[in-house]
């Protein structure tokens, strides 16, 4: 497994925008994704991306969210933007060595590693 460690949360008010970071220890992953949880819902997949670069984004969030790496610095990000109230919901970062095809990157069934979350408040 890889400690990871969230950063970023706040809020902000609908249209705005936010990064979050994710910083990994020691360790080999062949995935690293972010996930959300509202109240009272399931976690649910963001964005994640592959060692190589390769992203793949949940629908609700293609075109407002970019999901990015620095393999020199160990760190995952996600920059969001035009953030709505929906989008309010605990954020996790999660990490995996194995091999998915993207649409199965953003399931939460294939990862063994995750950080505690960083809240993200969007007021209307």
């Amino acid at each position: 497994q890889v400690q990871l460690q969230e950063s970023g949360g706040g809020s902000v008010q609908a249209g705005g925008s936010l990064r979050l970071s994710c910083a990994a220890g020691r360790g080999t992953s062949s995935w690293m994704g972010w996930f959300r949880q509202g109240p009272g819902k399931e976690r649910e997949g963001v964005a994640a991306i592959r060692s190589d670069g390769v992203p793949t984004y949940a629908t609700s969030t293609e075109g407002r969210f970019t999901i990015s790496q620095d393999l020199a610095k160990n760190t995952m990000y996600l920059q969001m933007n035009s953030l709505k109230p929906t989008d309010t919901a605990m954020y996790y970062c999660a990490a995996t060595a194995r091999a998915l095809d993207p649409p199965l990157a953003l399931s939460t069934i294939y990862y063994n590693s995750w950080g505690q979350g960083t809240q993200v408040t969007v007021s209307s």
